[in-house]
C-alpha cells in the first residue's frame, strides 16, 4: 500500500516538494482523520517546519486528544490577536501551532492574574507549561538559573 492511497489530491500533487519523509508522516494524519483531514494546514506545516520538528508534531497529534474552539472576534479584534499570537510564536522560537501560542498566552495572563491572589499552584502550571515551549538549549540555561538561585 503506497502513501498515495491516504492523501487527498492536493497533498499528492506536493508530495514531491515536502519530500517523502514529510510524506509519510502526512499519511499517517490522513489516516487517521479521514474525511475530517485539514490538508492545507498540515502541507503549510510540512512545508514551513523542519522534519523534525513536523514529525513530533504529528507524533504529538496522535497522542494528544484535541477539540476545535469557536468564538467570535470583532474585526477590530483580530490584529491584536494576531499579533499576541506571532509575538507568542517568536518568543518560543520556533513554528509552535496557534493553538500552543495561545496557550501560552493564556498561561501567562493567568499566571500575572493569580499573583494578586497568592494562588502558587497557577503560577507554578503556567511556569511548567512555558517551559514545554523552551528549546532544549533554553531548557537547560532556564535549569541552570533555576538551581544557581535556589542554592
Amino acid at each position: 500500500m503506497s502513501i498515495h492511497e491516504h492523501l487527498p489530491p492536493p497533498a499528492r500533487r506536493e508530495l514531491k516538494e515536502v519530500g517523502w519523509t514529510k510524506g509519510l508522516e502526512l499519511a499517517k494524519v490522513a489516516r487517521r482523520d479521514g474525511q475530517e483531514f485539514d490538508c492545507a494546514t498540515w502541507l503549510h506545516r510540512a512545508h514551513s517546519m523542519p522534519k523534525d520538528q513536523f514529525k513530533q508534531e504529528v507524533e504529538r497529534r496522535e497522542s494528544e486528544p484535541w477539540e476545535i474552539i469557536y468564538f467570535k472576534l470583532y474585526k477590530t479584534q483580530i490584529p491584536i490577536v494576531e499579533q499576541a499570537i506571532e509575538t507568542a510564536a517568536l518568543m518560543v522560537g520556533t513554528d509552535k501551532s496557534r493553538g500552543c501560542c495561545l496557550e501560552m498566552i493564556c498561561a501567562d495572563f493567568l499566571a500575572g492574574a493569580n499573583l494578586d491572589n497568592e494562588d502558587p499552584t497557577v503560577l507554578l502550571q503556567s511556569v511548567s507549561r512555558f517551559f514545554k515551549f523552551l528549546p532544549g538549549d533554553q531548557r537547560q540555561a532556564f535549569l541552570h538559573e533555576v538551581t544557581a538561585k535556589a542554592s
